[in-house]
Parts: structure tokens; sequence; C-alpha cells
């Protein structure tokens, strides 16, 4: 880790901290299985279906029709959980940034995960990307267990489990090592 972390330089994550978690998750779900470029192009044709450059607010995303959603690329899927984290925007049970930052990161994953479509994965973004908590290591997510392997030279990509395991002696900066765990993969990719 030292040697990426050398290569890399020092480490430039910075929460988007203007972003409510409704616009996190909104973003989070676009990204779920998608390159980040497509799920940039898919968002801005979200937003252009407001006439803007930034996320509906949720009582216009659930009056956008469905024919919409999916044009703008959202599959099925995910047209539902864009309306579920919408409905739950407006009624409260998707917390707004000023709850959430009081709350326990188990208390949030444990809170947002009723929502449909959203995992621990896509909790554990908000969490690192939108509140700024310092210990989260995303161990399901493919490009941390990948640059797990690169970094460390491994033939295989390590289990969910092993990569939890040894993430014990990063806390309580875990999330600073998942950054630069995607930073190998990008390394990777340039060196191709």
């Amino acid at each position: 880790m030292r040697r990426l972390m050398r290569r890399v330089g020092p480490c430039l994550l910075q929460p988007d901290r203007r972003r409510s978690p409704y616009q996190a998750l909104v973003s989070a779900i676009a990204h779920q299985q998608l390159t980040g470029a497509a799920a940039r192009t898919i968002l801005s044709r979200l937003y252009a279906l407001d006439g803007g450059k930034s996320c509906p607010a949720p009582e216009t995303l659930l009056a956008l029709p469905v024919e919409a959603l999916r044009g703008a690329g959202f599959s099925a899927a995910k047209v539902l959980a864009l309306r579920d984290i919408a409905a739950r925007a407006l009624d409260g049970s998707l917390p707004p940034r000023r709850i959430l930052q009081r709350w326990d990161d188990q208390r949030i994953v444990d809170q947002l995960v009723q929502i449909r479509g959203v995992g621990r994965w896509t909790v554990q973004m908000l969490l690192i990307f939108t509140l700024g908590r310092p210990d989260v290591l995303p161990v399901d997510d493919y490009g941390v267990r990948n640059g797990f392997r690169i970094a460390y030279g491994l033939d295989r990509l390590p289990t969910p489990g092993e990569l939890g395991e040894h993430g014990l002696r990063w806390a309580p900066e875990r999330s600073t090592a998942a950054w630069y765990l995607w930073r190998a993969v990008d390394l990777e990719r340039a060196a191709g």
C-alpha cells in the first residue's frame, strides 16, 4: 500500500457536502453496475428532463413519466428505485443530511437499505462521497477488490472477507485506503 500511496501522491478524496442524501442516492443508482462515463451520461439526461444541470427535486422526479426515465437510460429496476428514493425523501424515511450526520455508519446503513434498489454498497458510497465518513471500506466493490489485487500483486481477487480482514489495519482511515485502491485500477488502465 505504501508504494501505491507514493506513486499516486496525496489523497484527493473530497466529499461533496453540498449534495443531499437524496441526490447522492440518485447518483449512486445511476452508477450501479456501470462505468463512471456511462452513469454520467445517464445522469445528464435525467437532469435535462427537468431542464437543468442538477438532480430533479423528489416531487419532480416522481412526476416524470416512466418512459422518460427509461429513455434517459435507467433500467426498469432502477426506475423503481429512483421513485422509491424520491418518495422516501418526501416522507422523511430518507433523512436529510443534518439528521444523518448525527447517526453512526451502521444506523445509516440499516435505515437506507430499506429503500428499493439501495444496498450496502450504495449506502457506503453515500457515507464516503457525501457524508465524508473516514472509516468505510466497501469490501464488495469490484474496483476496491481489484485495486487490492493489483496493489498486492495477487493472482486473484480477494474475497470480501479477506479484504475486510486485511482492511482492519487501515482503520480508522479505510475510506482513504479504498480511494487509493481505486487509483490502483486507474493506474493499471492507464498503463494498459
